[in-house]
């Protein structure tokens, strides 16, 4: 099989499954012992001398040899934040190999944000290829439609909607869960309420199904959508607890936003724009806000206050005890 004719291709972007795909058809070009693969990221790095030196070395199945290097400009931390990766020292390294490559070596990098006008992107794009993948986070929902469409699964907007509020923006995970879907539907339509079903929540998504509970004071609907948001997490069961309770805050707070510029006249389509929502979420958001009176929306502060407090070593209960117990005061109809 013939190998690819530039010495080096940098591929980076957010559109992970589309780098993945692009990975998988460079590496069909080569023999599996042809391959060498290095990560930059993490205290155990490969050094940009290391791959220089995997790319002058000749390969012991012909003259193609293939050098992969993932996370050149770092590895995603839990909140999305791309550190570490290649310093200064690295690139510099690389970018004097690229003025004259090895004959037969093909480098790939990979990358998660590099961009093209950076000096290793500049490098690249002089001795090779630069390709860039990108998925605005306006746009996630569109492109989970265009994926189910691939797929030939016709699926209601909203619930395209839904299922990046319950997996987060990595494409790669939202790829995932759409082969799922896709496979369980087997042709039929998609809505919102497969997609709550089915799908696996990984983002710390709004919890509209725990306030739609505790709008309808039902207190025993309420501690078991807690219960049952805590078993879908293969989360430590404080970290779930924790990020729970962040997640109502912020939830109450975006509902107090909605509620004041209601009172305001401030339609939520509106509101949208102001409170940079998706207008999806904004009109959800405004049909909960008006479920709450001002009273109670502000006693929710002080009793997720008192949570917070809590959580963060002012009670010896559990936490989940403790989350349970708040949910269910916030759930109890008022006297």
């Amino acid at each position: 099989m013939a190998a690819p004719a530039d010495p080096v291709y940098l591929m980076t972007g957010s559109d992970r499954p589309k780098v993945d795909r692009a990975l998988a058809r460079l590496r069909a070009h080569f023999d599996p012992g042809a391959i060498e693969r290095f990560t930059a990221a993490g205290s155990e790095g490969a050094s940009g001398e290391d791959v220089v030196a995997a790319c002058n070395a000749g390969s012991l199945l012909g003259d193609s040899r293939l050098v992969l290097v993932s996370d050149v400009d770092g590895r995603p931390d839990d909140r999305g934040r791309v550190t570490g990766g290649w310093k200064k020292a690295d690139v510099d390294t690389v970018v004097e190999y690229l003025a004259a490559p090895a004959p037969g070596a093909v480098l790939c990098l990979v990358a998660h944000a590099l961009k093209r006008d950076s000096t290793l992107g500049k490098a690249c794009a002089k001795a090779g290829s630069v390709l860039a993948w990108e998925v605005a986070r306006g746009k996630l929902d569109q492109w989970v439609g265009e994926q189910f469409a691939a797929r030939g699964v016709k699926v209601e907007r909203d619930a395209c909607h839904e299922l990046v509020q319950l997996v987060g923006d990595d494409q790669l995970a939202l790829a995932l869960e759409v082969d799922k879907l896709a496979t369980w539907a087997a042709g039929e339509p998609l809505g919102s309420e497969e997609v709550r079903e089915l799908a696996v929540a990984s983002a710390n998504r709004p919890p509209w199904d725990l306030t739609d509970a505790w709008g309808d004071h039902d207190v025993a609907t309420a501690l078991e959508v807690v219960e049952e948001k805590l078993d879908r997490n293969a989360m430590p069961r404080r970290a779930q607890v924790a990020m729970l309770a962040g997640s109502l805050a912020a939830h109450l707070t975006r509902l107090r936003q909605l509620a004041a510029l209601a009172r305001e006249g401030v339609r939520p389509k509106d509101a949208a724009g102001r409170l940079k929502l998706h207008p999806f979420q904004a009109e959800k958001l405004g049909r909960q806000a008006e479920g709450f009176s001002a009273e109670e929306l502000d006693d929710a502060t002080v009793r997720l206050a008192e949570l917070d407090h809590a959580l963060k070593g002012g009670s010896r209960l559990a936490p989940d005890l403790e989350l349970q117990l708040a949910v269910a005061d916030l759930a109890r109809e008022r006297r």
